[in-house]
């Protein structure tokens, strides 16, 4: 049974327990295999329970000590209590420019100082206990976020200007980079403000007109990455030209801002239908209802079916097909008007596609007879062409959607000159 003999604070700061008799510091750190906390101990003396009472700062310099060795025990491991114990003298009653030494030596947990007041500047420069003086018993954990971030920074090269951090902060990615991008003007130093929305408006102007499509071969709200890819060099380069001195992350924070709002536009846009409204041209206007009617399968032999008097035009439909089935094991899809005796075959894996047109039915037990012929396809923004030419109007739609090639081994040879590129 533990009894709490001294707690500090409302946080995380490590607690004296007293159990079976003996002191012991109790702390949380690291997770367990169930991602719950995990809580270590190991014993003290009287003496280090007097300093630890009195004195925030070695106590706070103890904790940050400590973490390390509780980290190094993983989800299951013990914690090292020997290696513990070594540090209690050295922390808590050494001289400050020995424990300066100490830290200069031993790994520490920068971001629990920093948290708790620490003076950053100091700390750099390993005047550890000097830093402690302005510590504070409630921590502040943006700040250590915040220092952690520019650290990551300062370890790949990147030193941030007062804009740079505007930019960032305006786009809420000064903390985590892979953070979505959202526009947070209300945390942005007013006085900065207005140059960072002149530096958006920069962008805006650059990518007006421009879409980030969605790419169902990889689910219902995947995007294209070509058009993202396209978008944010439009906008990298316009904002590099504009402001020069802006440093990569924040240039790329803006493009990603664009790139992510017209995504979430092509999402929360209802599908356009691609064909005309009443019918396909193929089918011709008068044509029955009986005969609208077009067949999506998938390489797993799952079928949907299609007619013209639907509530969604046909493009919509086959790429919402496509979307709940296309898998890595499943990426060849069919649209099949079995009426007109014509389909078209997507190869997604080979950004490549087949028409197939019936030249000859089948007759007293004979087989029918085909024409196939192959095209190499460019992106989804080719596929989705294919798709609409061939909704509304067959094959006869898709010629100049070629070159169309009715030799295997000349569409293989084309597609790898392609791939070679």
């Amino acid at each position: 049974m533990k009894d709490v003999v001294f707690t500090r604070g409302s946080g995380w700061i490590p607690s004296v327990v007293r159990e079976d008799g003996r002191l012991k510091l109790m702390l949380g750190a690291g997770a367990d295999a169930n991602h719950e906390p995990r809580t270590f101990t190991f014993p003290i003396e009287e003496a280090h329970l007097a300093v630890i009472r009195q004195d925030l700062p070695r106590h706070l310099l103890l904790w940050s000590a400590v973490l390390p060795l509780c980290e190094a025990a993983g989800t299951r491991g013990r914690l090292d209590e020997d290696a513990a114990a070594a540090l209690l003298d050295p922390v808590l009653l050494g001289r400050p420019v020995d424990v300066d030494a100490l830290f200069g030596r031993i790994s520490w947990d920068r971001s629990r100082l920093v948290a708790y007041g620490a003076d950053v500047g100091l700390l750099e420069r390993g005047h550890v206990c000097a830093a402690m003086r302005t510590a504070t018993e409630t921590p502040n954990e943006r700040r250590a976020q915040e220092h952690s971030a520019n650290r990551r920074r300062a370890q790949r090269g990147t030193v941030l200007g007062p804009l740079d951090e505007a930019v960032l902060r305006y786009t809420g990615q000064y903390l985590h980079g892979s953070t979505v991008p959202r526009r947070k003007p209300g945390d942005v130093d007013p006085a900065l403000l207005p140059e960072v929305m002149r530096v958006i408006a920069t962008a805006e102007r650059a990518c007006a007109g421009m879409r980030v499509g969605l790419d169902p071969r990889r689910g219902k709200r995947a995007t294209d990455k070509r058009d993202w890819e396209r978008m944010a060099a439009t906008v990298d380069a316009a904002v590099r030209r504009a402001y020069p001195e802006l440093v990569d992350d924040a240039v790329r924070t803006v493009s990603f801002l664009m790139c992510s709002e017209a995504a979430d536009r092509s999402r929360n846009t209802p599908v356009d239908d691609d064909e005309a409204v009443g019918g396909r041209a193929g089918f011709g206007a008068s044509a029955s209802a009986s005969k609208s009617i077009l067949s999506f399968t998938d390489d797993k032999g799952v079928e949907r079916k299609w007619r013209w008097d639907g509530p969604r035009g046909a493009s919509a439909e086959f790429w919402d097909f496509v979307g709940d089935r296309c898998a890595a094991d499943n990426e060849v899809f069919t649209i099949e008007d079995e009426e007109m005796g014509e389909g078209i075959q997507l190869h997604f894996y080979a950004d490549s596609a087949a028409r197939v047109t019936t030249v000859r039915e089948g007759r007293g037990g004979s087989d029918p007879e085909y024409r196939v012929e192959y095209s190499l396809v460019d992106g989804i923004g080719g596929y989705r062409a294919l798709v609409s030419a061939f909704v509304r109007g067959g094959c006869a739609a898709l010629d100049g959607h070629g070159p169309w090639m009715s030799d295997v081994a000349e569409f293989e040879r084309a597609r790898r000159r392609r791939d070679a590129r």
